[in-house]
């Protein structure tokens, strides 16, 4: 069966790795024309050559730190300027940094989750829901994380920035209300990825143990979810969905193997 979105534009952001890799492969399995962002230009590359190869879909990329609001203005303008409005925008670049208190934490990783996680977020769909609105159709997913409902020793300020996106995806939902934008929050528990490794800043073993005696969830697990999504029927919006691997019940409850 033909997927819904085949033949759609679909952006991801954060798409060199992880969940944002896992959707890209997705969406250009089921035919959806696609626009890669990342700040890892060469990994970004092979990716696209890669699913185009595959999938024989077009594949643009965009080397953008959405962090930096010029920059995404600048690409999103050439982006719309030669392909026209994307139908699709999945913004899921973000990231955690470290785990220390809020007494003790390092300003610097803070800066680097609020201007990604939040700041990042919003730059981007300023960029492009405009035109989706003029238009009157589109999709924008937003992938959050349990840390947006529920906060942990430790992740203080990542877990804010998460309730962020969780606010800001009700929020725009609402602003948008009688268009023909829909908007969603997909919101993991534990995925293994190079989440943790980025967290702990390159420590394997530390990064390890996050997952140690679980099965979680993998990148292509929410790629799953963002699909059903996405091809829901246009009268449908999927608003948010919380999705956990089998051994975890909350951020607080998770059932490890110590054999």
């Amino acid at each position: 069966m033909t997927a819904r979105i085949a033949g759609q534009l679909a952006i991801v952001t954060g798409a060199s790795s992880g969940i944002g890799e896992a959707i890209a492969r997705r969406l250009g399995s089921e035919g959806t024309n696609l626009v890669l962002w990342a700040r890892r230009g060469e990994r970004l590359a092979c990716l696209a050559e890669e699913i185009a190869d595959q999938s024989g879909v077009s594949v643009d990329t965009g080397v953008v730190d959405v962090r930096d609001r010029e920059a995404v203005q600048g690409e999103a303008a050439r982006l719309m300027s030669e392909l026209g409005t994307p139908d699709i925008l999945v913004n899921n670049a973000g990231l955690a940094a470290g785990m220390a208190p809020v007494h003790d934490a390092d300003v610097d990783d803070w800066d680097r989750m609020i201007d990604t996680n939040v700041k990042g977020l919003l730059h981007v769909t300023r960029a492009f829901l405009p035109a989706m609105v003029e238009r009157d159709s589109g999709q924008v997913v937003n992938i959050g994380s349990i840390t947006g409902r529920q906060v942990y020793p430790g992740s203080t300020v990542y877990a804010a920035s998460k309730y962020a996106v969780q606010a800001i995806t009700e929020g725009t939902n609402l602003d948008l209300l009688g268009t023909g934008v829909r908007v969603s929050g997909v919101h993991p528990g534990l995925v293994e990825t190079e989440f943790s490794l980025v967290r702990f800043k390159g420590d394997e073993d530390r990064a390890g143990a996050v997952y140690k005696g679980i099965e979680p969830l993998t990148g292509a697990d929410v790629a799953d979810v963002v699909s059903y999504v996405l091809n829901a029927p246009p009268r449908i919006n999927v608003a948010d969905v919380v999705v956990f691997a089998k051994a975890q019940g909350s951020v607080h409850h998770i059932l490890r193997d110590e054999g």
